[in-house]
């Protein structure tokens, strides 16, 4: 155990007045890491605080928590994954100890045997390249980055904030860095789906530029911009519109098709046949905001009926409590969904 507890005893009683109480003091040996885990004025754990309704009281390199027995273990863990973070190089801002109290939580609502009086040490499933590297934030995040690890062909669905798109680039990144591709392909349909791009100005890949910003940005977050600039010159990185893939076999390749909701039938149908050897493909989307026409249907919505349950293939669902930008942006996740589900049931109520 990374932070050396001093006193274990349920003397004091919590802020939440549970009847189930625990105290205990942690001591981390290197006071710098220490200093960091807390962070500045102690943010950090006002954050564990505020999430898991204990008290953490700092002093020195201790931290003495109390409240709830599993809220209070729950910080354990988070703190101990934390410290051991700093302790291998890294850093610990206030999206790392949301990442960590998720994770912790999640351990407690999977498990165990009630007669086990602490869990496990945390284990997050990452994705590393030279440049970064990326731990899980949610259970879901984690159950993707593994999908990927295992499976050929990866659907990753839900709602924007939810690390997605981000992670489908950071591990096709890692695939290439570590050779088990030769080439990373980033293809997105369009805002219209019939792809009409022949208007813009520019070449192809201008055209098609602004479309593929948010792939972009996660490119030149794990991989030097020279780099990410040489990959595309050499075709490397290749930037594949979708109503170019026809006719294609994608082999040795990380392919990732992003906004995959404003697919038509059958565009999916083809760009998921394009997959050769050795290669892994990655679709994302969201089915909530599906922009087509009315009255055509998603290809996305339609494969994820389709392809539930085939060999190979894995469907990672992400929900608005998996949001990991701002806290609000969940909020406003909720609050959508909520309106939308009234508005369907009043909907199937006038047929």
């Amino acid at each position: 155990m990374n932070g050396r507890e001093l006193v274990s005893s349920s003397a004091r009683q919590p802020r939440s007045a549970a009847t189930d109480a625990n105290h205990f003091v942690l001591t981390f040996e290197n006071n710098r890491f220490a200093s960091e885990l807390f962070g500045q004025f102690d943010q950090n754990l006002k954050l564990l605080e505020e999430r898991l309704r204990i008290d953490a009281r700092p002093r020195g390199n201790s931290v003495a928590i109390s409240g709830d027995l599993t809220a209070t273990n729950q910080a354990r863990r988070a703190l101990d994954f934390l410290y051991e973070r700093l302790q291998k190089g890294g850093s610990v801002e206030a999206s790392d100890v949301e990442g960590a109290i998720r994770m912790a939580q999640a351990t407690d609502d999977q498990l165990t045997l009630p007669t086990l009086e602490r869990k496990a040490k945390l284990s997050m499933a990452q994705i590393s390249t030279r440049k970064k590297t990326i731990q899980a934030r949610t259970p879901t995040q984690d159950a993707y980055m593994r999908a990927l690890e295992r499976s050929e062909l990866v659907f990753g669905v839900g709602p924007a904030g939810t690390g997605k798109t981000y992670l489908a680039v950071a591990h096709a990144a890692q695939l290439l860095e570590r050779g088990a591709v030769d080439r990373i392909i980033l293809s997105r349909p369009a805002v219209e789906a019939g792809e009409r791009l022949g208007f813009l100005p520019g070449d192809m890949k201008e055209k098609v530029d602004p479309y593929l910003r948010p792939l972009y940005d996660a490119l030149y977050d794990m991989m030097p911009g020279d780099k990410v600039e040489r990959a595309i010159t050499a075709g490397v990185i290749e930037i594949a519109p979708l109503a170019f893939m026809r006719g294609r076999t994608l082999a040795n390749a990380a392919v990732i098709l992003d906004e995959a909701q404003n697919t038509t039938s059958m565009q999916m149908k083809m760009f998921l046949t394009r997959l050769g050897e050795n290669a892994r493909m990655i679709i994302t989307g969201d089915p909530s905001q599906v922009d087509l026409p009315r009255g055509v249907k998603s290809g996305l919505v339609e494969a994820l009926q389709i392809l539930k349950g085939v060999e190979g293939i894995s469907i990672v669902r992400f929900k608005d409590t998996d949001v990991v930008r701002h806290p609000l942006v969940g909020r406003i996740v909720q609050a959508y969904d909520a309106r939308y589900a009234v508005q369907e049931e009043s909907e199937d109520l006038d047929r």
